[in-house]
C-alpha cells in the first residue's frame, strides 16, 4: 500500500519538467550573465513566476514563462 501512495505522489512531479527549467536558470543566473539590470530583473520575475505556476499545477504556464527566462539567458534546451 505505501508503494502505491509513493508512487500516487510522485508520478505527477516526474511527468514534469518544470524543476529542470529551474534550476538551468538558477545555475546560469549564478554566472553572472551579462544582462541590463531591466533585463537580469525581468528574468528574475520569470523564474519567481515559474516558480509559483509549478507550485499551483499550472505546469504548461510554468514551462512557458521559465522558457523565457532561459531565452533571455541563452539557454539552449
Amino acid at each position: 500500500m505505501a508503494a502505491i501512495f509513493t508512487v500516487a505522489l510522485t508520478g505527477p512531479a516526474l511527468a514534469n519538467s518544470c524543476p529542470k527549467h529551474m534550476a538551468a536558470i538558477d545555475q546560469a543566473l549564478a554566472a553572472n550573465p551579462k544582462l541590463s539590470a531591466d533585463q537580469m530583473t525581468q528574468v528574475k520575475k520569470l523564474r519567481a513566476d515559474g516558480e509559483t505556476l509549478h507550485k499551483q499545477g499550472k505546469h504548461a504556464e510554468s514551462e512557458a514563462t521559465l522558457a523565457q527566462a532561459e531565452a533571455m539567458l541563452g539557454i539552449k534546451k
